[in-house]
């Protein structure tokens, strides 16, 4: 007896559900525009700011939400938020460059990460937030000011290496931030340097998605603000970064079955689903599972605004009382920086069919015009079924067989593979047909994609509602003033 098929179908809601629905409209645009193509929904994100101001306000919180510009190039999307409250987190040169001329005016920008003397620069001249990494750029940041004679900046200081008081709380090492057991020297070197910065809170970002480590982090962050008043400093705002993550599956129950039908695969006890035995972190030894699976938690039911809700809502570790009690009782502004969960739903990347093929060995390979850069999801860890929209515009019959396939890319190596996993398909699509990977707005759609044997890099356009009627514009080509959703 055949075993039934894995899916792992994603999670859409209606905005992302419609778009995707609309065959003829997608079909179209891949036509004219090229496999592969990005298609963003910048109404999307302004809904997602909302929701996360509405957790603001049921903690009766103040303080600023920033995009992390890394997480998407998209000039639709950036535009699209500078319409709203929200502000830009940007990391590099460039990105900052975009943002201004999106219509961001500096009091709205945060320049974070790694920084060149041309970054701080520009920054410093433009009279964005500075989030500090290091007492270097703290130094060399306070040079150019005194150089080129400009007015004070306003700068946070990014924190790292938090330590729980009383039972031990694992901390994953990070290479950002200076170390916690620095901050005299720090605070020594923003003080001789008070005429050149102005010190407006403290930071921290944590590649974790524990509540704990996040909440010694946050408690430590309201001890250090108190510090910074007792030296004379009048620090504000404490930054907790992102990390809120996304929900990407519709069904957590398929998300359990899979993980413990790949345990079985690598343990031997079915066939493969994955190519070439591929166990994600997991290996056999000796009939013994070893190791550790290395996806992304891709069924989170609490995630983005949520999981900022459940952490505002956590007791302090020695203080024992709510996180946002702490920042309420202090007077202190809470500042995020959301980058995966702000453009959740805000996206999709599409892909032609060109070839479906067996092999000897009895593996289905359907070949796309797209290649693994294009849609990253592997390097990511996140697994999902892509949406078929075939060519005709039929659909599977209600009794038709699921089939599993390997979904190969377009580029002249072994291992360009769209996903190593089995996908299980609820019928076989052909050549012409569309692959949609759903919800890929966030670090999926261009953050790895690259001219690798000179292949084309999708294009991106924004889609957008009018009178009920998808239209669409070269994203360098909307501005939400003359789309629909167009706000004052």
């Amino acid at each position: 007896m055949r075993s039934s098929p894995l899916y792992l179908e994603p999670r859409l809601e209606p905005r992302l559900r419609s778009v995707l629905q609309a065959t003829d409209f997608l079909h179209t645009l891949v036509d004219a525009l090229g496999s592969p193509l990005n298609v963003v929904l910048p109404e999307q994100i302004t809904e997602n700011e909302e929701r996360f101001r509405a957790v603001y306000q049921r903690h009766h919180l103040s303080g600023d939400l920033y995009f992390a510009h890394k997480a998407n190039r998209s000039s639709a999307l950036v535009r699209q938020l500078a319409v709203t409250g929200a502000g830009m987190d940007v990391a590099s040169l460039a990105e900052l460059q975009h943002v201004l001329g999106a219509g961001f005016t500096p009091d709205r920008i945060m320049a974070t990460g790694p920084k060149n003397r041309e970054f701080l620069w520009l920054a410093a001249r433009a009279g964005v937030i500075v989030n500090l990494d290091s007492k270097a750029e703290l130094e060399s940041l306070a040079e150019l000011v005194g150089k080129y004679v400009l007015p004070r900046v306003r700068v946070m200081l990014r924190l790292s290496a938090f330590q729980a008081p009383g039972v031990k709380v694992l901390s994953r090492p990070s290479r950002f931030g200076s170390h916690v057991s620095e901050l005299d020297t720090l605070l020594d070197a923003v003080e001789r340097h008070r005429d050149a910065v102005e010190l407006i809170g403290v930071a921290y970002h944590l590649d974790t998605i524990g509540l704990p480590e996040k909440a010694v982090a946050l408690e430590t962050c309201i001890r250090v603000m108190n510090e910074c008043q007792r030296r004379g400093l009048q620090p504000r705002a404490i930054d907790i970064g992102g990390g809120f993550g996304v929900n990407y599956l519709a069904d957590g129950g398929q998300w359990e079955r899979y993980t413990t039908e790949l345990t079985n695969a690598v343990l031997g006890r079915r066939p493969a689903l994955t190519w070439q035995g591929h166990g994600y972190g997991l290996r056999s030894e000796s009939g013994t599972l070893r190791g550790a699976l290395g996806l992304y938690p891709a069924h989170r039911p609490v995630a983005a605004e949520g999981y900022l809700d459940e952490l505002l809502s956590y007791p302090a570790p020695s203080l024992g009382r709510p996180l946002a009690t702490l920042l309420l009782e202090n007077l202190y502004d809470l500042v995020i920086e959301p980058g995966r969960a702000l453009v959740d739903q805000c996206g999709v990347a599409l892909a032609r069919v060109l070839e479906v093929r067996h092999t000897p060995t009895g593996d289905c390979l359907v070949r796309v015009e797209m290649n693994g850069g294009d849609v990253s999801l592997e390097e990511h860890g996140v697994l999902m079924d892509p949406v078929v929209i075939p060519r005709d515009g039929s659909r599977p019959a209600p009794d038709a067989e699921a089939v599993g396939v390997y979904l190969i890319g377009n580029l002249c190596l072994e291992a360009d593979l769209i996903t190593r996993r089995m996908v299980f398909l609820p019928g076989l699509p052909k050549p012409g047909d569309l692959l949609a990977f759903a919800n890929t707005a966030g670090y999926f759609m261009d953050f790895s994609a690259d001219h690798a044997l000179q292949q084309p890099i999708a294009r991106k356009v924004a889609a957008y509602q009018e009178n009920g009627t998808w239209r669409w514009r070269l994203d360098e080509q909307y501005w939400p003033i003359t789309c629909t959703g167009e706000q004052s």
